[in-house]
């Protein structure tokens, strides 16, 4: 069974294949000051708590959280007694790069990529909505031509709050109407309707600059909330998109 561990700056999340199938899936909070013994630990326990038998023999992994590289690695390799497989723009990829600097493309977007060549009609613009909303673009010749990052919703969700006075604390959900009646819609209708506006914008852009129209997909925790607000309907949404992902990249690499 392969483990695929995707490492962000909020959550580091967890998925467990058996071929092709999803057998186990867990996620935990990101945590530089943790030890390889307390992540060692953590994470065989909660391979463990599996109802099913969990037989790991390899692991891959996608991380974009500098401090935690070596430390996960180790706990992995300790805990787990498996060989660990990093993905980097040096391994062999589905895809070309095509942008100033391969070296800054993170893992995660790199697993994005490699799920959009093998399942999607190119172009495709993938868009991950966590901490930090992306966009990655695969043009119709299978190279990766570039993207955008912008601040997630939860992150201008804190930033209201904190750069504030009398702004609450806010749970992001669904923003029923743009003209908002008191604060809290407010601040939903300036964050997810606001978001939205900004998705239906960043498509259209893109595919101009494209030349043409392209399949459009989305993964993360906030694409189910944003999917009903945006114009331009996700062709796709996969939780597991990263993941999986990760496995391709793992399975061309062996």
């Amino acid at each position: 069974m392969l483990l695929t561990i995707d490492i962000g700056n909020t959550n580091i999340s967890f998925r467990v294949f058996d071929g092709d199938n999803i057998v186990r899936a867990f996620s935990i909070s990101s945590d530089a000051k943790k030890t390889k013994d307390e992540y060692g630990s953590l994470i065989s326990d909660l391979i463990k708590k599996s109802d099913i038998p969990l037989n790991i023999t390899a692991c891959a992994i996608s991380n974009v959280v500098l401090a935690l590289d070596e430390t996960i690695k180790t706990a992995i390799s300790e805990y787990l007694k498996v060989e660990v497989f990093n993905i980097t723009h040096k391994i062999k990829l589905p895809f070309g790069i095509k942008i100033d600097v391969p070296a800054e493309l993170g893992a995660d977007r790199i697993a994005n990529a490699a799920y959009a060549v093998k399942h999607c009609k190119l172009p495709v613009i993938v868009a991950d909505f966590g901490t930090a909303t992306t966009f990655d673009i695969i043009d119709s010749n299978n190279n990766f031509v570039g993207g955008m990052i912008a601040p997630g919703v939860n992150i201008q969700a804190q930033s209201l709050t904190k750069f504030t006075s009398k702004l609450p604390k806010l749970r992001i959900e669904t923003a029923k109407n743009v003209i908002a009646k008191n604060t809290v819609d407010a601040m939903l209708a300036g964050i997810v309707r606001g978001h939205s506006c900004m998705i239906d914008g960043m498509v259209s852009l893109s595919e101009k600059e494209l030349g043409e129209p392209a399949t459009f997909i989305a993964c993360g925790g906030y694409s189910e909330i944003l999917y009903d607000k945006v114009e331009r309907k996700f062709d796709l949404i996969d939780k597991d998109l990263t993941h999986k992902g990760i496995k391709i990249l793992w399975e061309l690499n062996l």
